[in-house]
């Protein structure tokens, strides 16, 4: 009973963190929107597919989504889990809080160095809140995950290159179904799997430290 207890006491602190790092990550896609400068890689995809079916983005980047869970729930079991469906679910209510407090401030007609800073930002602020999502280990959005599993599987190449390559793979796709690409995907593309895979090891050092201050030791 005792360590059922325990256990049940630590998915609950790894929810928190998911969802702490889900604040954090879309914090920093909503600096990245308000720039003016290019959306994320994903969204360039989702906006690609968008413009071929004649759909809503939103529609479509939450279908590719699920899509991408069912794939998932068939061929890769284990990487599913409670916190995928909760990064499915409160991303977009996330992005449109915080644009609704910052989209006044950040404009297109700002001046180009405060909404270039903003975008840089926005890369840095998405990579730490990727990383501690990720970290959490209670689950990761379906479109993250799509790197996480090719470096498991793949063994050879590090997260930072998959990551990449996955990057560029939706740019590249998205960009030829008629999605936008601005000098922020770029740098997105270039900029958030070395990032995360920075702050992977120190999230999980300091998530560690987190569970054994609360008796949740193995």
């Amino acid at each position: 009973m005792k360590g059922t207890v325990k256990n049940k006491k630590e998915w609950v602190i790894r929810l928190c963190l998911l969802t702490l790092g889900l604040i954090i990550a879309h914090l920093g896609v909503t600096l990245f929107l308000i720039s003016s400068l290019g959306t994320d890689t994903f969204t360039v995809f989702a906006a690609g597919i968008s413009n071929t079916i004649h759909i809503p983005v939103g529609l479509c980047h939450s279908g590719i989504q699920c899509i991408l869970i069912v794939l998932m729930i068939l061929f890769t079991k284990n990487y599913i889990k409670t916190g995928s469906f909760i990064c499915c679910i409160v991303g977009g209510p996330i992005i449109d809080v915080f644009n609704w407090a910052l989209g006044r401030f950040v404009t297109e007609e700002s001046a180009m160095p405060v909404r270039m800073i903003v975008m840089v930002l926005g890369c840095v602020i998405l990579s730490i809140g990727m990383a501690l999502v990720i970290a959490s280990d209670a689950g990761t959005g379906p479109n993250d995950l799509v790197a996480v599993i090719l470096t498991d599987k793949l063994r050879k190449f590090q997260f930072r290159t998959v990551r990449i390559c996955c990057d560029l793979f939706f740019v590249a796709a998205g960009w030829l179904l008629g999605g936008t690409v601005g000098i922020g995907t770029i740098a997105a593309a270039f900029l958030v799997g070395p990032i995360v895979q920075f702050f992977l090891p120190v999230h999980q050092r300091n998530i560690e430290h987190i569970l054994s201050a609360a008796g949740c030791e193995k």
